[in-house]
């Protein structure tokens, strides 16, 4: 094996890790003023500053744009009477109320770091998810969107929301679900890897020793070495396949 053909596999595994964290991040700028309702104690490093920048740019634009769309600023256009109580613009002001709350609370936790056992951790969830049956995950990727998306389904129906901030809350459950997904899968994702390590481990010291067959060989992607090699070489390219396959750096080769 060439170092480019052992490069390649790795490069290719940064991309995908490089690509859930950033799935992860655009579907929190979208879930961040839903999240501040449905945990309201996440911890101090849970949402990065440039995801609020962005969260607080976006609650700004789309009440604005749901003006000019339905308030009859568009030529050839008329003004559709609210259907409502709330609409987007409310969603925006009590995102904007509750920033400088939690903004408080937060800065409470960074002076006094010894309150807060894990600052990634989202908090936990209302109390009404408690009574549920199921594990962690499957309140945070279940639950918690069908909860997002029946408000957006039954409030229209009784004029308390409007239809504009219906379609953000039927949004922001599918980017909630799609948000938990990627975080449960990049956690599954690195222990997995330290199992496939684990069991991976019999069959390269069989490798060494010069004992693996074929089918052992198959399960961790890896062609048998000819029986004539020197002892050393096959110690290296067994040095070498544990470093391959180790977390973080690639998934085969």
């Amino acid at each position: 094996m060439t170092p480019g053909q052992s490069q390649q596999p790795m490069d290719l595994s940064r991309l995908e890790d490089v690509a859930a964290t950033m799935v992860y991040n655009i579907c929190s700028i979208f879930t961040m003023p839903v999240e501040m309702a449905l945990r309201p104690h996440y911890g101090s490093r849970y949402f990065p500053p440039i995801v609020m920048l962005f969260s607080m740019g976006l609650m700004m634009l789309l009440p604005l744009f749901g003006a000019v769309t339905s308030g009859g600023m568009l030529p050839f256009m008329p003004a559709p009477a609210p259907m409502g109580l709330f609409g987007m613009g409310t969603l925006a002001k009590l995102f904007f109320m509750g920033l400088p709350v939690h903004n408080f609370r937060i800065w409470l936790r960074m002076i006094h770091p010894e309150r807060e056992p894990n600052s990634y951790y989202e908090g936990p969830p209302l109390f009404i998810f408690n009574i549920l049956p199921g594990s962690f995950w499957m309140v945070r990727i279940l639950y918690e969107p069908i909860f997002l998306f029946a408000l957006a389904l039954v409030l229209p129906n009784f004029f308390i929301l409007q239809p504009s901030a219906a379609h953000f809350l039927e949004f922001a459950a599918v980017m909630l679900a799609m948000k938990n997904y990627c975080a449960w899968y990049m956690q599954w994702q690195f222990l997995r890897g330290v199992m496939d390590m684990r069991n991976a481990g019999p069959i390269i010291a069989k490798f060494v020793d010069n004992t693996a067959t074929d089918e052992d060989l198959a399960t961790i992607h890896l062609a048998s070495l000819p029986k004539d090699i020197p002892d050393d070489v096959r110690r290296e390219t067994a040095a070498h396949i544990v470093r391959a396959i180790s977390p973080g750096s690639t998934k085969e080769f």
